[in-house]
């Protein structure tokens, strides 16, 4: 089993986190977005990465913190560059991605696109909600 593989099956990103300061002592929060209503990527900044890891993590999660996917780069991605990799066929993002270096999806995992879609649930009553640049949705502050 991979770092990556064993950080994803942790299953919840607090323990994710955990494991990570254990492993490298410390990182640092470069991000957190999120993508409508149950989508979170949060990117991490290794300081010290150990041997098996890249020194930038996108872990992306649930809206409960269940872990679907932790993603290994090079660099920091754009957001835009990260969902024109996910969903290829959406016009509304641009960007390059840095190489993925590694990947490890969990049982969590679900195609993220079909958040995306215009008729997407949502927990969020419409005249409360509007549409997200790329798709979802988010609460009218």
């Amino acid at each position: 089993m991979t770092t990556l593989d064993a950080l994803a099956g942790t299953m919840v990103l607090g323990a994710l986190l955990e494991r990570l300061r254990e492993a490298s002592g410390s990182y640092a929060l470069v991000a957190h977005w999120t993508q409508g209503e149950f989508h979170h990527d949060v990117v991490l900044r290794l300081d010290d990465p150990p041997e098996g890891l890249a020194p930038v993590l996108v872990v992306a999660t649930n809206c409960n913190g269940g872990i679907k996917e932790v993603l290994a780069f090079p660099e920091v991605p754009t957001r835009g560059a990260l969902w024109k990799h996910r969903c290829p066929g959406n016009p509304e993002f641009a960007g390059v991605l840095p190489p993925v270096l590694g990947q490890a999806r969990t049982v969590h995992w679900f195609d993220p696109c079909e958040l995306l879609r215009p008729d997407a649930r949502s927990e969020l009553r419409p005249e409360h909600r509007r549409r997200q640049r790329g798709g979802g949705w988010e609460p009218i502050a």
